[in-house]
């Protein structure tokens, strides 16, 4: 995390497929792709902040960070 922090801070735009969802909490930014994503393509569920996402009853991630953010 902490390199990705100093690419950020340094003004760079970072984009991360990421699973772990401590990594996840302190996104600026969640898209939430399912169910089928990857090989099978997928659709947005939800897009927005983590709390945004979190707070999303359609996906199957929020349930997860909800607990990551303490909600």
């Amino acid at each position: 995390m902490e390199q990705l922090n100093t690419l950020v801070s340094a003004g760079h735009t970072v984009i991360v497929v990421e699973h772990e969802m401590r990594v996840v909490a302190q996104s600026d930014w969640v898209i939430d792709i399912g169910p089928g994503a990857g090989d099978q393509g997928g659709k947005i569920v939800v897009a927005g902040t983590p709390l945004k996402v979190a707070k999303s009853r359609k996906s199957k991630t929020a349930p997860f960070l909800a607990r990551t953010l303490n909600l």
